[in-house]
């Protein structure tokens, strides 16, 4: 039975992306905890990753927007206290006319007192509020897209943060078992030179390829940790024993004018660019209330007294109803009306921009998935070639028909296939879920992520009827 030589062992261990990030890396820091699936590690990301957790924060603040907007319904109450003292000097005119003199100089001292409620009602303002509340809304809901599409993306780049660093792990691993076929090698040869087999030429072809391939290791090294540190950012802990990735196949369409159909429809950026619209159409009806006439009625209730003049206290009462129409107020109003009109313009131009972006994405996507496939078929092919031929060499190197630089290039040849296939099968993984996020259903609720989903429509119940309350309804 033939010897498996270091690099036909690793090869073993390392077929495909069925390697796990276990492997001994040494100074990289990935122990032997256990496993990590790639759905495991996208719950992280969804439920504590802090971009995402900004953009729901952001998203409860816009609630708020719609609750705002309909104070505009409801009264405002006050209550007035007023509260003081007078000193009124002056002369008795009275004196001043029985005596024929001067009159008599006297001072008044009062400590007058009112408290009083008003309250102010809205009956009619061109249906401002009306179109105020529908703004907050759309807001609201182009929002919750947004934050939707934050969604998209942490979950995307918690896929290629997982497979980075399975794929460097797997490279690291491949180029460390270089180094020792390749230090095997070295020793060989200089056997061989010794016995003037070879020559002096032969021994420094081989170390100069090891050192090569020393290099390359620590560049593998720092490729890792660097994936490591995104890893961390994105999933937010340290990557341990990661199990192997898998394509989302099952969420991919059945062809890219279905994908396509369903991206134009369902993505949120583009439904988030068409609530934009709303909101813009919708400000412009907001201006031309301010145009309208206004109406309105108050009611105030007022008790006075006075603390130092006996018989000074009453009680006012009044109801009264107001009506503003506008003439004419320098233009500003006109202006405002264009300005909005050109921004509801703009939106939907920006709504036509953000449907042709997706759809270059999508297809740009489904693209890479095909070629990602095909590669993952030819390396394969290559990496079998590329053994068959490097035993090929190393046989005719032994009978002097082949020289030491043909059996490093050979494998050098075959390390690349192996390293690039490792790639191929990483981007099979990653572009199969860039097809998914690419049309809007790399979600967590879409793709059964194993996280309690958070969900934005309860906040906004909780909210937007809420009359008053400084407290939020998580308690702070």
């Amino acid at each position: 039975m033939r010897r498996r030589t270091p690099e036909t062992r690793a090869a073993f261990r390392l077929a495909g992306l069925a390697v796990t990030a276990g492997l001994s890396v040494g100074a990289v820091g990935i122990g032997s905890a256990s496993a990590e699936s790639l759905e495991s590690a996208l719950a992280r990301a969804y439920a504590g990753n802090p971009q995402l957790n900004a953009s729901r924060a952001l998203t409860r603040v816009r609630d708020e927007d719609v609750a705002i907007a309909q104070s505009g319904y409801r009264p405002s109450v006050n209550i007035n206290v007023q509260a003081g003292v007078t000193q009124t000097e002056g002369n008795n005119l009275s004196a001043q006319s029985l005596t024929g003199g001067g009159g008599q100089s006297i001072g008044i001292l009062t400590k007058p007192a009112t408290a009083g409620i008003t309250i102010n009602q809205n009956l009619f303002n061109g249906f401002q509020t009306d179109n105020n509340t529908r703004r907050a809304e759309s807001g609201v809901y182009s929002q919750r897209e947004t934050l939707r599409f934050t969604e998209l993306s942490t979950l995307y780049s918690a896929v290629q943060a997982y497979m980075n660093v399975l794929s460097d792990t797997a490279t690291l691993e491949l180029r460390r078992n270089n180094v020792e076929v390749l230090e095997e090698q070295l020793r060989q040869t200089r056997d061989r030179f010794n016995v003037g087999e070879v020559t002096r030429t032969d021994v420094a072809q081989a170390e100069a390829r090891l050192a090569g391939a020393r290099a390359e290791v620590s560049a593998a090294e720092s490729q890792l940790r660097t994936s490591i540190g995104v890893y961390r950012q994105v999933i937010g802990v340290e990557p341990r024993q990661l199990a192997p990735g898998r394509p989302l196949d099952r969420y991919v369409p059945a062809s890219l004018d279905a994908a396509i159909a369903v991206g134009l429809k369902e993505h949120p950026q583009i439904l988030s660019a068409l609530h934009a619209v709303d909101a813009s159409e919708a400000q412009v009806k907001v201006l031309e209330g301010a145009l309208a006439p206004q109406l309105s009625v108050q009611g105030t209730v007022n008790q006075f007294y006075d603390q130092q003049l006996p018989n000074t206290q009453g009680v006012a009462a009044s109801i009264l109803g107001r009506l503003t129409i506008p003439i004419y107020q320098g233009g500003q109003e006109y202006a405002q009306i264009r300005q909005a009109k050109e921004t509801v313009g703009q939106t939907r131009i920006q709504a036509e921009f953000v449907r042709d972006q997706i759809r270059a994405q999508i297809v740009s996507f489904w693209g890479n998935l095909e070629a990602a496939k095909a590669r993952v078929i030819a390396s394969q092919a290559q990496v079998q070639a590329n053994e068959v031929a490097l035993n090929g060499v190393r046989e005719e190197a032994r009978v002097g028909q082949r020289t030491t630089l043909d059996v490093l290039n050979a494998q050098q040849e075959l390390l690349n296939a192996r390293v690039n296939l490792i790639v191929a099968q990483r981007d099979r993984v990653i572009f199969s879920y860039g097809v998914v996020q690419s049309i809007g259903r790399l979600t967590a609720r879409y793709t059964a992520v194993p996280v309690a989903l958070y969900s934005p429509k309860t906040h906004f119940d909780q909210v937007k009827d809420l009359w008053y309350g400084v407290g939020t309804p998580d308690g702070r």
